[in-house]
């Protein structure tokens, strides 16, 4: 849900700050104007990398009062005072006006640096520089100021380009992981959408995810705390008056643009597709779509990445037992508010729960459920969901970790196939317990022994079935779903049954195999059950 937002509050936070498109004191001495004096470092080496707002020629004394902070001043040091006091006031006062650094061109009325203002510079941290060669600083302020005046330039280009783009998704009306996923393809590094209790809806660019996913919530509390992860860059998604969370940038290289200001506009085009969503939960329901459909569809190359993923959304895996669900609709499809209402009756059942509609099987909503170890709510949750609109309810073995909840899950939608079912308002509800060859078979995962055995037994089949548009395949799933009925079996398959028999026949004939054989029949189960499973 969103937060409502004080009147006030400040709308964005970056911790950490963001470069600029401003160079460097490190970057100004290498330009050629300033090289060819021989620059040579006295103190304050570790403030090389500061950013100079403005090149200036200083020689009075009083120049602290006449600068803002920022700026790389040059001098002679022919107005500088000659007392060791007044030198280390001079240094003072110039490190308390935040200038970015001092360089000296030595000659005849100052031969070396003044020891007193170099130690007032390298106890402040600050770099002071000597030019050992005479230098043109009618050339180092033009060149600076050249390279500063055409940064900005580009910066408002790019800061245009970027305005276009987003304000093309927004009228577009593109949805949120859309618009984040051109954030992170603009800033070149990861970038998440999370909730305002620190959950993550979306994350794009984030590769596996393992590293920067792992430990999201407590991360992304201290980053907001101002305490650790440098190089955050994060933006609230609000519009009147309500926070819907923040979008953040993780690190990466400086844009033209700014980073914060491409977040900025980002999140913009966020509030306007969250203002003109109709559903409160949205987000939340396509952030858990693309969780199980990359699940399910095995769009994973780690279990740790999964895992993380996972985590971040809020869906505790590691000790936990993990199981997966699955209702098959009486309707054929999943009604409004389905997915919702299988959450809370997880979270009633003392469980966490993520639900969506089987990406393949609009009439299938798949749920997977974490419950502390010792309290399994798979069966509660199943229990709770058999009734209204639910005809099977599947309920997978408890598992524990990403391999284990897959294999779950793929139990449940194979179980939630079976049956017609229940009578009145109840659904029948299928266990991987009373299926111990289904068991098996999602035991073995992905083994390519499973899968080539599986190709090798049906091929004859499939390739009937491609060639002619049959269903031969689908014939024999429903002859194996009830042994020893084939009344039950025609029925389940749609067919008369007299069509049945001359499909069974057809089957035999094709695969040179007695049905009437146990031990045929048990393995032609497993090979369509590893079929299935597969996808």
């Amino acid at each position: 849900m969103p937060d409502r937002r004080a009147f006030g509050q400040d709308s964005t936070h970056r911790p950490g700050g963001e470069r600029m498109l401003l160079p460097t004191v490190r970057e100004i001495l290498r330009m050629d104007p300033m090289a060819d004096a021989l620059p040579e470092v006295l103190a304050g080496e570790g403030g090389l990398d500061v950013l100079v707002r403005w090149v200036h020629v200083a020689e009075t004394a009083d120049v602290a009062r006449l600068v803002s902070g920022g700026e790389l001043l040059l001098a002679t040091g022919l107005a500088w005072p000659r007392d060791a006091r007044g030198l280390r006031s001079l240094g003072r006062e110039l490190a308390e006006a935040e200038i970015a650094g001092l360089v000296l061109e030595l000659g005849d009325r100052t031969p070396v640096a003044p020891r007193p203002l170099v130690d007032e510079f390298r106890d402040a941290g600050l770099p002071f520089i000597v030019l050992h060669r005479e230098a043109r600083f009618v050339a180092i302020t033009e060149a600076v100021h050249a390279r500063i005046i055409d940064d900005q330039t580009v910066a408002l280009r790019a800061r245009d380009e970027i305005r276009e783009l987003f304000t093309g998704l927004s009228l577009r009306g593109s949805p949120a992981d859309f618009i984040v996923a051109q954030a992170a393809r603009a800033l070149g590094c990861p970038v998440v959408l999370e909730d305002t209790g620190h959950q993550v809806l979306v994350a794009e660019n984030v590769g596996e995810g393992e590293a920067e996913l792992d430990r999201w919530e407590q991360r992304s509390r201290a980053a907001h705390r101002g305490a650790g992860e440098p190089g955050w860059t994060m933006t609230p998604v609000e519009a009147r008056g309500m926070r819907w969370g923040h979008l953040v940038a993780l690190p990466g290289e400086p844009h033209p643009a700014g980073r914060s200001s491409v977040l900025e506009q980002a999140a913009v085009a966020l509030a306007l597709s969250r203002l003109a969503d109709r559903d409160d939960d949205e987000w939340i329901r396509r952030s858990h779509d693309a969780l199980l459909a990359a699940l399910l569809g095995r769009r994973f190359s780690r279990d740790g990445g999964m895992a993380a993923r996972f985590e971040a959304a809020g869906f505790p895996v590691a000790g936990r037992v993990l199981a997966g669900v699955a209702v098959r609709s009486r309707t054929g499809r999943v009604e409004p508010g389905g997915a919702a209402r299988a959450v809370e009756a997880a979270t009633a059942a003392g469980a966490q729960a993520i639900a969506a509609a089987h990406p393949s099987s609009p009439g299938l909503l798949v749920l997977v459920v974490s419950a502390r170890a010792g309290r399994p709510a798979a069966d509660a949750v199943a229990e709770a969901l058999a009734s209204g609109d639910a005809a099977v309810v599947g309920v997978g073995s408890d598992a524990h970790g990403i391999p284990g909840l897959l294999a779950s899950v793929e139990e449940a939608v194979e179980l939630s196939g079976r049956g017609a079912g229940g009578r009145g308002r109840h659904a029948v509800v299928q266990r991987a317990e009373s299926r111990p060859l289904l068991r098996l078979v999602t035991a073995f995962g992905d083994d390519p022994r499973l899968q080539e055995y599986s190709e090798r037994m049906l091929r004859p089949l499939i390739e009937y079935d491609l060639a002619n548009d049959g269903d031969l395949v689908e014939v024999l799933r429903a002859y194996l779903s009830h042994p020893g009925n084939r009344t039950r079996a025609a029925a389940a398959s749609h067919l008369s049954r007299s069509v049945f028999y001359q499909r069974i026949a057809l089957i035999e004939d094709l695969l040179s195999l007695d049905l009437d054989d146990g031990e045929t029949v048990g393995a032609l189960h497993a090979a369509v059950l590893a079929r299935r499973v597969r996808g």
